[in-house]
């Protein structure tokens, strides 16, 4: 199927060649993209050349690599790598790896890969990788979660990309029943693409009685990969770049596909228009509209992205107007091809050769955080992926059923549609405990308990009762981070390792919860946090240790209370100079000032770090006027005004 997520169409010419096949129409056949002719002339070609060129071997690899030939496009990789070693080009590598996980090669892909990130250096990247394959061996070791099944509508061409339209279901197609049947696509020798709608059976999955979908739509070249809105009256899909029915071309002589977007009416496209990001120099593809029809995803290999194909996602107002495309970023997006987005329920779902799946492209989910940043992606694992290309996944609203497709072993032909049921996991566990006040050690009620993997991504949620206790169910085997939280209460936060035992509880979480109110004092409207004197050594601005013990208090309130925002202000008594003691107690709120960052807090939440020195003081011992020690002492103070909660 790499034929649809390069995203674009090849102009190329069907060469007839002799017996005697050289590398010269070799070349050519490769340079004008008809990769299955190209694979077999190189093939005929390398059988008489002793030392080819890197570039030979690249071509030979690619013309396999681009037609899911794996077995072929490894033999031809591991030579070029022997080549040329070290010196392969990121994207060689990856397809070189991704060509030995097609063929189940993984002890020696893992080899290759530790290789080709130690070359780079990268620990991000490192990182990534070790956390990626940690979670893929849990995952291997779990009962999976789909149940799957090929479904008879599959012809020996290419059957993929199923979407839900209203209760039936589209997808995409090459079988023979267009009056452009003769028309072949010289990429892979198959009929071009076209839209197709089947009934759907609920019992089973199964689809049948497929027809062409919108006749008016048809074109002699292809059409894939819809979208519709949630009432079925508003149309996205992918489609060849056409002007006055010709193709075209860049200066590659690549005709790039297009999303045309469009009304559906009494079974007919209606006002098909462009969308505004399409560009005759490069695709844009695989659109993906989300149910409230606020956000499109697509895929594009415009420039400025992280790799061959990335995600992007643009914003609609209720007026149709569309923001401009945003890159997922390397979160989502990776040096190679991220494809076939789909959207449901908060959760992206995706196809990718570029994370560290179980080889070409694998499934993965993402969730939107609130932030509207993406969580890491995780691998939805067996059956869903394989060692070959897995992609175009959909799932109901239920998070119960849907549909994949694949290039796997077993299959009909080419890509194929799968239909798959999804359970729920097996093994699950009950943490469980209470929330108190911190000060006065009482139960708390309505308090709420959120559980997070290690991913970020809520697990469940729950409200104590009004003995201040709690109790929620999160999976077996897993490290979990347990927050608690309540209006105007501080939060708290705990992380357990739940265990392998099934039905089992995990007791004791138990959290302490501060009130806003037993933190501050409030005086004539102002509000402060309440902490005892800070104190210094005579003549100095050192933070003491006794200081630390009042400043904990005011990091503590800043922890627990993310949005708050303060002003330092520090004073001094009336004794030494008036001069000095404005320096001194200026030096001291910028010391306190400077402790606070130092304790992990941003800079940005205090707004100011100022002394006065003794123009402020609280009594009367000002200068000439004779006081105690503890009277002098009152003066010396610090004030944590807060000025945003």
């Amino acid at each position: 199927m790499r034929k649809v997520y390069i995203l674009c169409l090849i102009l190329s010419v069907t060469f007839s060649f002799a017996q005697k096949t050289n590398l010269k129409k070799a070349d050519a056949l490769f340079k004008n993209f008809s990769y299955l002719d190209a694979s077999k002339a190189y093939e005929e070609c390398l059988q008489h050349i002793k030392d080819p060129s890197a570039q030979t071997l690249k071509n030979a690899a690619d013309s396999y690599y681009f037609i899911s030939d794996s077995r072929n496009a490894l033999k031809w990789y591991k030579k070029l790598y022997e080549v040329q070693g070290n010196n392969l080009t990121d994207i060689y590598y990856l397809r070189y790896i991704q060509s030995m996980k097609a063929v189940m090669d993984y002890d020696e892909a893992d080899k290759i890969t530790k290789e080709y990130l130690n070359k780079k250096g990268d620990k991000t990247e490192i990182n990534r990788y070790v956390a990626q394959k940690t979670y893929m061996d849990s995952v291997a070791k779990a009962k999976p979660l789909y149940t799957i099944k090929n479904l008879d509508i599959n012809t020996s061409k290419s059957d993929f990309g199923a979407t839900f339209f209203k209760d039936n279901v589209v997808f995409t197609s090459a079988r023979d029943t267009t009056k452009f049947s003769q028309k072949l696509y010289t990429w892979n020798n198959q009929p071009f693409l076209n839209l197709y709608i089947a009934e759907r059976n609920p019992a089973d999955g199964s689809l049948f009685n497929e027809t062409v979908f919108i006749p008016n739509v048809m074109t002699k070249y292809h059409e894939a990969t819809a979208s519709f809105d949630s009432q079925g009256k508003t149309m996205y899909y992918s489609t060849n770049i056409v002007k006055k029915n010709k193709l075209v071309v860049d200066d590659a002589r690549v005709n790039n596909f297009q999303i045309v977007k469009g009304s559906i009416v009494n079974n007919k496209l209606e006002n098909p228009e462009k969308v505004f990001f399409d560009s005759d120099d490069y695709s844009v593809g695989h659109p993906s509209l989300s149910e409230d029809g606020q956000l499109l995803f697509f895929a594009s290999d415009m420039p400025g992205g992280q790799g061959e194909t990335d995600l992007y996602m643009v914003k609609i107002a209720a007026d149709g107007t569309m923001s401009s495309p945003q890159n997922l970023g390397p979160t989502i997006n990776t040096i190679g091809n991220e494809v076939f987005p789909f959207y449901q329920n908060g959760v992206l779902y995706f196809s990718s050769d570029g994370h560290y799946g179980w080889g070409d492209l694998d499934v993965y989910e993402s969730k939107l955080l609130p932030n509207g940043t993406f969580s890491t992606p995780r691998n939805l694992g067996a059956p869903i992926n394989s060692n070959k290309d897995d992609f175009s996944f959909i799932i109901d609203k239920t998070d119960a059923y849907g549909y994949f497709s694949s290039n796997r072993e077993g299959g009909k032909g080419d890509d194929d549609i799968y239909s798959f049921v999804k359970g729920k996991p097996v093994c699950n566990q009950s943490i469980s405990g209470m929330a108190i006040d911190r000060k006065t050690k009482r139960p708390l009620t309505d308090v709420t308990i959120m559980a997070y993997n290690s991913f970020s991504e809520i697990l469940g949620e729950t409200k104590t009762n009004f003995d201040g206790k709690y109790a929620i169910e999160v999976p077996c085997n897993k490290t979990i981070k347990m927050i608690a939280a309540k209006p105007n209460y501080s939060s708290d936060d705990k992380t357990v390792e739940t265990t392998t035992q099934n039905g089992g509880e995990i007791k004791d979480v138990n959290f302490e919860l501060s009130n806003y109110d037993d933190l501050v004092v409030k005086k004539q409207g102002v509000e402060k946090v309440d902490v005892n004197p800070i104190y210094f050594d005579y003549d100095k601005y050192d933070i003491t240790p006794k200081a630390i013990e009042e400043l904990s208090k005011v990091v503590f309130i800043m922890q627990k209370f993310p949005n708050i925002k303060i002003k330092i202000e520090s004073h001094t008594d009336s004794r030494g100079k008036d001069s000095y003691n404005l320096k001194l107690s200026d030096n001291r709120a910028k010391s306190t000032r400077d402790y606070i960052l130092s304790q992990g807090i941003e800079a940005s939440r205090i707004e100011s770090a100022i002394g006065y020195g003794e123009t402020r003081l609280v009594n009367r011992c000002k200068n000439g006027v004779k006081c105690s020690e503890e009277e002098h002492l009152q003066n010396r103070r610090s004030d944590f005004i807060i000025i945003q909660k």
